[in-house]
């Protein structure tokens, strides 16, 4: 019996993995985070933030608490703070899942979007507009969950003691994903004042934080991504890195996939950050013997992607699903002859483009300056060969783009990717979120 429902916050299970698992030596646990009332491990960090900001006087009676965040903190905060009798106001980026976003409605809080994938500097960017907005708002409060210490600290007090009382001091491997990095680093202090626990962060095979080049991810609540007009690329105070024993990258193929599993094989309907740090403990527990125990943090439930991971025509878009099944029956784009497609970037001249591109007549993608194939949230517009000529050799070809031709994803069948195409002679193919080449019209034609 709970007094109220901030009491529901914690005290989450362990769920032992069985069939995805076969083959491995140790046990492996899922801390079943979606369970907290707010469905979401961001819960903890929300109640303990409010709870310090009240104590330290920040946070006064008829004040807002405003916040920055993909959804999931907002929504712990906007449970939380509609309890105890705050207005919330949650800046997301529009690339949010629906189901998140209709979420932080139904719990009351105001909700401004702003623009995905914007440079650091930028006033719109989802951090710097929270910011101003808690500057501006009588009785504004920033949460700032990345910096503020409260958040690591819920993790110290609740997370770790309860991993390790679950698991009677057996846990041997504590994994996590890295986003604020309060999970992770709060737990995995504590869990190693207690025993020789090894802490593994998880990352997304493009963020920061593991190596990557920034570029962008289609996990949510996961990873740091980094616009390359970026000048000053601050990481988060909460995220010590030397917690951490390892970071294994995990591409996002890999995570749609194994989310899928999960579901389907054990009946664990988990969001993408889970599915990310799910396969990354598989991967760890490889190397592990049957005395080994892993503890993976399963951050929230499925059920607000299901627009997203557990949605065919969304993966099959992006190129996730190349797979005939019955919503894509067989010749999928994928089997189709698909051209390979030189790559402009935003910061070359008219000389050095026309070099590139020769005298193809191919609509080439005009992308942020970044290696291998670009996201379709980074490419800036379209330039041809023909678009070069007499233009002097030192334009900036960003100037010349003109509007970008359909795409379609490698996963879709032929009908979907004619129906996308109308009336455009050729579209760029989409093989795991990134544009990979270019099928023309003839291709696509239905055979006689």
């Amino acid at each position: 019996m709970h007094e109220s429902v901030l009491d529901a916050i914690g005290a989450t299970p362990l769920i032992r993995l069985r069939r995805v698992t076969e083959g491995l030596a140790p046990r492996v646990y899922v801390k079943a985070e979606w369970q907290n009332a707010g469905g979401s491990v961001k819960d903890r960090a929300a109640l303990w933030m409010v709870r310090a900001a009240e104590r330290s006087g920040a946070l006064r009676p008829g004040g807002v608490i405003v916040e920055g965040t993909s959804g999931n903190t907002g929504i712990g905060l906007a449970l939380v703070g509609g309890y105890l009798g705050y207005r919330t106001v949650i800046v997301i980026p529009d690339t949010t899942a629906v189901e998140k976003v209709a979420t932080l409605r139904a719990y009351g809080a105001e909700v401004v979007p702003t623009p995905a994938g914007l440079a650091r500097e930028d006033p719109r960017h989802v951090m710097n507009l929270a910011a101003r907005l808690a500057g501006e708002i009588p009785g504004g409060w920033l949460a700032d969950q990345y910096d503020n210490p409260a958040n690591p600290q819920a993790h110290r007090d609740t997370t770790a003691p309860e991993i390790w009382e679950q698991t009677g001091g057996a846990v041997t491997c504590f994994v996590a994903g890295i986003g604020t990095g309060g999970t992770l680093s709060g737990t995995g202090t504590a869990l190693k004042e207690k025993g020789p626990v090894r802490v593994v962060g998880v990352d997304p095979m493009t963020s920061a934080y593991g190596g990557g080049d920034g570029s962008p991810y289609y996990v949510e609540a996961i990873g740091h991504y980094r616009h390359p007009d970026t000048v000053e690329d601050p990481w988060p105070a909460n995220w010590d890195r030397a917690v951490a024993d390892e970071v294994v990258r995990v591409d996002d193929r890999t995570t749609m996939l194994t989310a899928r599993r999960l579901a389907r094989e054990e009946g664990l309907l988990l969001g993408g950050s889970s599915a990310t740090a799910v396969a990354a403990a598989l991967r760890v527990a490889r190397d592990l013997g049957p005395d080994d125990v892993v503890v993976v943090v399963a951050p929230d439930s499925g059920r607000a992607y299901l627009s997203k991971y557990f949605d065919d025509g969304w993966l099959r878009r992006l190129g996730f699903l190349t797979e005939p099944g019955p919503d894509a029956p067989s010749p999928l784009v994928d089997e189709l002859s698909i051209a390979p497609l030189p790559v402009v970037r935003a910061s070359w001249t008219v000389g050095r483009a026309r070099t590139e591109l020769g005298a193809s007549s191919a609509p080439a993608p005009v992308a942020r300056d970044r290696e291998g194939p670009p996201a379709p949230s980074e490419i800036l517009g379209a330039v041809t060969a023909a678009d070069l000529d007499g233009r002097p050799e030192d334009t900036p070809v960003r100037d010349l783009a003109r509007p970008a031709p359909p795409s379609v994803g490698a996963g879709e069948s032929l009908p979907s990717a004619r129906g996308t195409l109308g009336d455009a002679a050729a579209a760029w193919v989409i093989r795991d979120g990134r544009v990979v080449g270019l099928v023309t019209r003839d291709v696509l034609a239905p055979a006689g």
